[in-house]
């Protein structure tokens, strides 16, 4: 992703988990892949992230982007080490962690990112 973006590719640091289903999310995955962003509520990146996000969802089919509230699901966050928000995961289409980057994407690099992972 951009310069100046924390990323990692194959899973999840500190052992955490690395396959994300329905139930950890509290949303359904999408049938290709889905964009998962950890957002906080005063997080001017996260606002920003989210309308790239839902763009690249509705360019794509099969693609869904669920955003989870950082503060609210603390258990969720330390399993997947986010460490600060915004931070995205790419999800494949069986919810294995393709991709992850900190800081407010492009959707450019959206969508190279989930061409990576699908």
């Amino acid at each position: 992703m951009a310069d100046g973006q924390e990323t990692a590719t194959g899973g999840t640091p500190g052992g955490g988990a690395e396959v994300l289903d329905a139930a950890l999310l509290g949303a359904e995955l999408g049938e290709r892949a889905t964009l998962v962003q950890f957002s906080t509520a005063f997080c001017q990146p996260c606002r920003a992230t989210r309308r790239v996000l839902d763009d690249v969802a509705a360019l794509v089919p099969g693609v869904r982007h669920v955003e989870i509230d950082a503060e609210a699901h603390l258990g969720l966050v330390r399993a997947v080490g986010v460490e600060r928000t915004p931070t995205v995961l790419i999800l494949d289409s069986g919810g294995r962690v393709a991709l992850r980057a900190t800081g407010a994407p492009r959707k450019a690099e959206v969508l190279a990112g989930l061409a990576q992972a699908l």
